[in-house]
């Protein structure tokens, strides 16, 4: 156990927590740049995840953006991890106010988490370009090619794409968060991909703890620095219940 990290929570009044692809990975969905992550269809489409999937590639290939999107998006069968739970616990026992997420796999609210907010939208959600009615995730599943609607238009995944901003009122409400936690836990993310990781710079409060398997650019900026999977550094508050 990281005995740092343990006072620093127990310590804690207001904890806010940005979380990025680190923490799905040990849920068994790769991250965007590994090996195994969704880099791997460049040599199979020929194109760059940038570009399949990008506001201009969904609406102009769509039939190609889909097969893409089942293959290498959509993980069904992946389950909340030990970071995760842990992160439910800590807003159920009133610590944690607010989990900022970059993944759209769903797994916070399946370990139990409330107050979700999800920078990039979820695969879980799918709605008609039309006439605005919503689709899960197993609907796209199940559809070959191009999923339509019933009323004929084609259903776009509710994610944020290349070329497309970020939801303002999910965005403000994450600034927010950050402005009033007296401890940022960061974890799961290296920190490169912007706007998300910017929102490190709105916050003030007494402790920022980075929690990531390697260094970062921000490693200097924080109070304290945990190189190790964040399932693993977080494990000792599950273990506080057996």
């Amino acid at each position: 156990m990281n005995e740092q990290l343990k006072q620093v929570i127990d310590n804690s009044r207001r904890i806010a927590f940005l979380g990025g692809a680190g923490l799905s990975t040990e849920s068994g969905i790769p991250d965007f740049r590994s090996a195994d992550g969704i880099y791997k269809a460049q040599t199979a489409y020929g194109h760059s995840p940038e570009v399949l999937l990008s506001h201009d590639f969904f609406w102009q290939h769509t039939d190609v953006f889909y097969d893409y999107y089942r293959k290498f998006l959509l993980y069904p069968e992946a389950r909340p991890n030990k970071a995760h739970r842990a992160l439910a616990k800590l807003e159920k026992e009133g610590k944690l106010t607010a989990v900022i997420t970059q993944n759209i796999d769903g797994l916070h609210q399946a370990a139990g988490s409330q107050n979700v907010l999800e920078l990039h939208g979820s695969v879980h959600r799918n709605y008609c370009t039309k006439c605005r009615k919503f689709y899960p995730m197993e609907y796209i599943q199940q559809s070959e090619g191009v999923p339509t609607c019933s009323c004929g238009g084609i259903i776009k995944p509710d994610v944020v794409l290349y070329g497309e901003g970020l939801e303002t009122k999910t965005l403000i409400s994450a600034v927010t968060h950050i402005q009033r936690a007296d401890t940022l836990i960061v974890g799961g993310t290296s920190l490169v991909v912007y706007p998300a990781a910017g929102l490190i710079d709105y916050f003030s409060g007494k402790e920022l703890v980075l929690i990531n398997l390697s260094r970062t650019d921000r490693d200097s900026d924080a109070t304290l620095c945990v190189h190790e999977k964040i399932g693993e550094a977080l494990s000792f508050l599950l273990e506080e219940d057996q």
